[in-house]
């Protein structure tokens, strides 16, 4: 076997988003695109020399093929050892775990997390650092320059390997470890978690839902659920890894896991429904005809982390997306510790987590996580919500209005306006910032508009800074809107519009969220001029 260096040219547009480079898969089949990228990790990566590199991903189409390119161009670049999921397979969480646990140089891991699969879906790859944590923006900005000018990379010629069981092989000079994509995650949940409390649990009749969506976390709650803590066979639904979800939308939200929800609001539905998506790293928590919203769910966890056995000696601090809600401020101010409020995307966590500054963090988009890993982490916060129903043996709805009788309730939703022309979207942004000093100190609806800015964050820790992360409406009520454009999609923009209400007086805790926000949906549309810049006239996907 002999190492080939390949001539090639740039492609355009090939900069990594939030979560690492996304696009169609046909774009990533054409020749040399793949190389082209990896190339230009493993280049900014320094110093790989005989290093350790963790690699799976989702199962979604074109995984096993990318791998293969994956393996080789390593053996090709003198990275020392390969681990990699059996199968190819390792959920996002899993994969950081693996990074920390064995030191590893970092992860590739292969994904584009809640977006559909198969032919003609979707495909990502992202680097992850060695703490496990999505690579930072100055990693991924350095990739992107060199995407730019890359003229060749390196190959190990070599036959196409079989990764689909568990052992170790050679390939050239490099070791590939192939190990079972779940082992070490489920170990590692019992070092967080009370499974023979959560045993005991289902031993009384308690009965869940798990959805994984056809997508990787199947195999993992299997183990789990079923074997480790003794749920009936069954509880997981969905459970296989298929490469197009099973021509399904791998997003755990009211939308996209409606077979779960219809069961969760029948008159004989379990006592809880979880869901997770496409890698892993995002769920959806639901008692019976109840709905927890990932900014509630945060903040409950943080006030009964100290319940759990992981997180008995407390928590440092606390986190949170600035779109998401406030609800886990109002905690983080009650137990006396920090809340620090970051940019979308998890790598801002990363810091503040290595720096012993926070324990607990999470984001409006179903993702939620402590320093145990890097990433989100899907299976943990159902697991956790697990915990705390056995310990406290109250239903999810009874923990939940507990917590707003103690801390308030924010009426929280989010509008999703998906595949919107792009300089549409823009010129919408454009606009808000513009007149963003103008609107501060006016009324609208009855209410003041005390601070109208475009949001900025200095970390704590390297003092980095990252603007225009999104347009923040603030009124004295503690009503909010948010305006952003996400990075996850492939096509278009998505136009993600965020809006809460805070609601004290428990007598006003059981009403419908979008009547309740129904003066701020209208506000949002009115000062972004949405209908009239895009043509929607209402959102593709409401949370």
């Amino acid at each position: 076997m002999a190492i080939k260096t390949v001539s090639t040219t740039p492609f355009d547009e090939q900069r990594p988003g939030t979560s690492g480079l996304r696009k169609k898969v046909p774009v990533f089949q054409q020749p040399h695109y793949l190389e082209n990228f990896v190339q230009c990790i493993l280049h900014v990566a320094g110093d790989i020399e005989g290093k350790t590199l963790v690699v799976g991903g989702d199962g979604r189409y074109y995984n096993q093929q990318a791998i293969q390119v994956i393996l080789k161009m390593a053996a090709g670049n003198g990275i020392g050892r390969i681990i990699l999921g059996a199968g190819g397979l390792l959920s996002t969480p899993a994969a950081s775990h693996l990074i920390r646990k064995h030191k590893a140089l970092g992860g590739i891991v292969l994904s584009a997390s809640h977006n559909p699969g198969g032919p003609n879906g979707d495909f990502g790859i992202k680097f992850n650092i060695r703490n496990g944590g999505p690579a930072p923006t100055p990693f991924t900005e350095a990739v992107y320059e060199r995407t730019k000018i890359i003229d060749s990379y390196k190959i190990l010629e070599a036959d196409d390997v079989d990764f689909g069981h568990t052992g170790q092989f050679s390939l050239g000079d490099m070791q590939v470890d192939v190990i079972d994509p779940v082992a070490d995650y489920a170990d590692l949940m019992e070092e967080l978690f009370d499974l023979p409390a959560i045993s005991n649990l289902f031993e009384s009749g308690f009965t869940m839902c798990f959805d994984a969506m056809h997508a990787i976390t199947g195999p993992y709650a299997r183990e789990i659920l079923e074997h480790r803590l003794g749920a009936p066979v069954g509880t997981v639904i969905r459970g296989e890894p298929l490469e197009d979800f099973g021509g399904g939308h791998p997003d755990p939200n009211l939308v996209y896991a409606k077979d779960l929800v219809d069961q969760m609001y029948a008159s004989q539905g379990p006592s809880l429904g979880a869901a997770s998506d496409g890698d892993g790293d995002r769920n959806m928590i639901l008692g019976k005809q109840f709905f927890v919203t990932p900014s509630d769910s945060l903040a409950v966890m943080a006030a009964n982390a100290h319940l759990l056995p992981g997180y008995r000696q407390g928590l440092s601090g606390v986190a949170r997306s600035m779109p998401t809600s406030s609800a886990v401020d109002r905690v983080a101010d009650a137990m006396g510790i920090a809340c620090y409020e970051t940019p979308t995307g998890w790598k801002y966590f990363g810091n503040l987590l290595d720096a012993g500054k926070i324990t607990l963090c999470g984001e409006e988009s179903f993702g939620a996580g402590s320093d145990h890993v890097r990433e989100k982490d899907g299976l943990w916060a159902v697991l956790f919500w697990l915990n705390l129903i056995a310990v406290r043996r109250q239903s999810v709805e009874a923990i939940v209005r507990q917590h707003w009788a103690s801390y308030g309730r924010y009426y929280y939703t989010r509008h999703d306006y998906e595949g919107i022309d792009t300089a549409a979207a823009e010129k919408l942004i454009a606009a808000l910032r513009d007149t963003a000093s103008s609107l501060q100190g006016q009324s609208f609806e009855g209410n003041l508009l005390k601070t109208c800015d475009d949001f900025a964050y200095t970390d704590p820790v390297d003092h980095s800074i990252s603007e225009h992360q999104g347009i923040r409406m603030l009124f004295d009520n503690g009503s909010r809107i948010v305006y952003r454009l996400s990075g996850t999609g492939t096509e278009g923009a998505t136009l993600r519009v965020y809006m809460e209400h805070f609601e004290p007086d428990t007598e006003k805790q059981d009403q419908d969220t979008q009547e309740t926000l129904a003066y701020l949906i209208r506000l949002a549309n009115q000062l972004a001029g949405i209908t009239t810049i895009t043509g929607r006239t209402s959102p593709d996907v409401i949370t």
